[in-house]
């Protein structure tokens, strides 16, 4: 096992993008973001340098955490040799087995493979996955006709925190209560807001650098505000350099004919997500 140190995380961002993006794009967001000055305390272990064939980033060991959290005891995934994957998941110190966490990745030998440790040491693993997109670049006319009813459209603030933890399908425990205050104060959002400044639609960028909870109140709904929403948060994301990425349930049509119709590029693969729950902790983990 290798920890990433300053002289490598740059060169191995180049590497991901200009190799494997469409596999290893969580990687290369947390990557992206460690880069950037690191707010979510992450590093990157390896199985070797420079010739690697896993990587497995990870939230640095002395970093506060909570046991149950695993909307930030997240791990982000990518090989080369499916092999080597397992290694690293089997090796001591790499994966802390004794708390509730996630695993993410793009790769279809992700779950069985994490699967079959996780079995090893009694623990839980549940899987979600969905359609994978990478939106292309947005221009200035793309958004332009959209604001002639003149809404509102600015950030979230940490005002937003408790509507956000109520409306996402994640949500509802003061862990992700905790974790979307985070991603918040971190990273690049967009939202729409009423005449009383009440927040209507929004979305924002995660720890992987991937848009996540898009939402639109249900009286708001038919407006074009959540078009408004990603195609101006896509600009600002293109802007600072990062990917614009997201994933989508297959039975969300809503989200998936507005991808289609920005021209988003559906990915070949899926996005994989694993919440992994310790016998210590089985009955109090939250979706």
């Amino acid at each position: 096992m290798l920890i990433q140190t300053c002289s490598i995380k740059s060169e191995m961002q180049d590497m991901l993008l200009v190799f494997f993006l469409g596999d290893s794009i969580s990687v290369y967001g947390a990557v992206m973001n460690i880069n950037r000055g690191n707010p979510f305390q992450k590093e990157v272990v390896l199985d070797s340098w420079p010739d690697f064939k896993a990587i497995i980033t990870r939230r640095q060991k002395e970093a506060e955490t909570d046991n149950l959290d695993h909307y930030t005891n997240a791990y982000a995934v990518f090989y080369k040799d499916v092999s080597a994957y397992r290694q690293l998941l089997e090796e001591h110190g790499v994966i802390n087995w004794d708390q509730v966490f996630q695993i993410q990745g793009l790769q279809s030998e992700l779950y069985d493979v994490s699967k079959a440790v996780a079995d090893s040491k009694q623990v839980d693993v549940k899987l979600a996955s969905f359609k994978a997109v990478c939106l292309s670049t947005v221009s200035t006319a793309d958004t332009s006709s959209l604001m002639s009813s003149s809404p509102r459209l600015t950030y979230l603030s940490l005002a937003d925190v408790d509507l956000l933890n109520q409306t996402w399908s994640r949500g509802g425990n003061e862990q992700c209560r905790r974790y979307i205050a985070n991603l918040i104060s971190c990273f690049p959002s967009v939202c729409v807001r009423d005449d009383k400044g009440n927040p209507v639609s929004w979305s924002m960028m995660d720890q992987f650098a991937t848009m996540c909870h898009g939402y639109t109140m249900p009286e708001h709904r038919r407006k074009g505000y959540n078009r408004l929403v990603i195609l101006t948060l896509v600009r600002k994301l293109q802007s600072r350099g990062f990917p614009c990425q997201g994933n989508i349930m297959d039975d969300n049509t809503t989200s998936i004919n507005l991808a289609k119709s920005i021209h988003g590029d559906f990915l070949p693969c899926r996005f994989h997500r694993l919440i992994l729950t310790p016998p210590a902790f089985s009955g109090q983990v939250h979706p």
